[in-house]
């Protein structure tokens, strides 16, 4: 019997985790040859070694301005910096402050810093044998948050076996290096950029990123096709929570001494009957990406932002309609009626430089005939600062 164990993750190691990395080293040797070991080096603060150089590249080096290492010249996520605790904090910082704020938790002593609640899957395997029954243990480093273990399987075994991010495989480390390249920490968070030069700047960006999360960012949910009334009413519960949890006291007494039910009855009547007629009547449902049909037993991907009662994707659907890559963790950004990862979404809305590839949010910037944009000081050779315009040996 196949056996699947929850636990969340707000990023930081615990016991369980340590108990599960010894567990990890215990595996047999045949299960361990499936796995991809990531090696790390010490040059660049831990950062690992360059996946395109091989080993070629001593370790990562950062340029001054430039997200590339000085070492092989190769873009930063080719190095896949970091680990699992800086993604979470990363992802806990992007879903802050946005409709998505309840897949993070307060950090203790963080001074209101939120961490990623990273949904990870444990699958036991029970493995026959003539001797004492062992076990194959396998590990998801994410899986979709709130569902029963028949649909999270389900909803992995619909993931190309290359990108399901099981820990310690290829799949796994595509994962972190799409959240580096997807959800780059400078298009959220000011203090990683390098290139605002103004407090103008830091007003723009902080704006720009205020309305993206409270206007378009979301993280899909998955569920069997026809369950959108459901995710809906749960939407609805979690907002006004959410809004009970943000009010004063002053305003709490003056709601205990009105009477909200007939009001709460009409609300829950209207809601049950346009689940009703939206979902259980259906008979077919259509992918909103590539239209083909989604069976009624398979999970599916809704977006809240798109309507959970007119859009659901295949799984393997739920994609950038920029760059075609999956979204990673299921975060989209929702405008013009498309799906957008992170990357692509902000430079739709604000210019990226093509030297530091951070957002410009200054009034001046260098365009080039091909439409790529720079910042004045970065439309140079990164390695000898010679304008662009003027050939160099580099």
């Amino acid at each position: 019997m196949l056996h699947v164990g929850w636990r969340r993750s707000a990023g930081t190691r615990t016991n369980q985790e340590g108990k599960l990395q010894k567990r990890e080293k215990s595996r047999s040797p045949q299960l361990k040859r499936r796995k991809m070991s990531v090696k790390h080096s010490a040059g660049g603060g831990g950062a690992a070694v360059c996946l395109a150089c091989k080993g070629s590249c001593s370790g990562y080096q950062p340029h001054s301005w430039r997200k590339a290492c000085i070492t092989c010249g190769c873009n930063m996520v080719d190095h896949a910096p970091g680990g699992d605790l800086e993604d979470d904090q990363r992802m806990g910082r992007l879903l802050a402050d946005s409709p998505c704020s309840h897949l993070t938790a307060k950090v203790k002593g963080g001074g209101g810093l939120r961490m990623y609640k990273r949904n990870r899957m444990i699958v036991t395997n029970p493995v026959c044998s003539r001797k004492d029954p062992t076990f194959n243990t396998t590990t998801y480093d994410w899986a979709p948050a709130g569902l029963n273990q028949k649909l999270a399987m389900q909803y992995m075994e619909l993931i190309p076996e290359s990108q399901r991010p099981v820990s310690g495989t290829v799949g796994a480390l595509e994962r972190h290096r799409q959240l580096l390249s997807q959800l780059p920490a400078y298009d959220q968070d000011p203090m990683k950029c390098q290139s605002l030069a103004s407090e103008e700047e830091i007003s723009s960006m902080l704006l720009f990123v205020k309305h993206y999360k409270q206007e378009v960012l979301g993280v899909g949910e998955v569920a069997l096709p026809g369950e959108g009334g459901a995710l809906r009413e749960a939407a609805i519960q979690r907002t006004a929570k959410e809004a009970k949890d943000r009010s004063n006291s002053d305003k709490k007494d003056a709601l205990e001494h009105q009477d909200p039910s007939p009001t709460h009855c009409n609300t829950t009547s209207a809601t049950s009957s346009t689940n009703g007629t939206n979902d259980t009547a259906k008979t077919e449902y259509r992918c909103t990406g590539c239209h083909g049909d989604i069976a009624k037993e398979t999970p599916a991907v809704y977006a809240e932002r798109a309507g959970y009662h007119s859009a659901l994707w295949h799984p393997t659907c739920f994609t950038c309609s920029v760059c075609g890559q999956g979204l990673v963790d299921l975060v989209y950004f929702w405008s013009n009626q498309k799906l957008f990862c992170g990357r692509h979404y902000c430079e739709m809305v604000q210019p990226r430089c093509s030297g530091c590839d951070e957002l410009i949010f200054c009034q001046a910037f260098h365009t080039a005939k091909d439409g790529r944009t720079w910042h004045h000081h970065h439309y140079c050779c990164w390695k000898c600062g010679q304008s662009l315009d003027t050939p160099c040996q580099h």
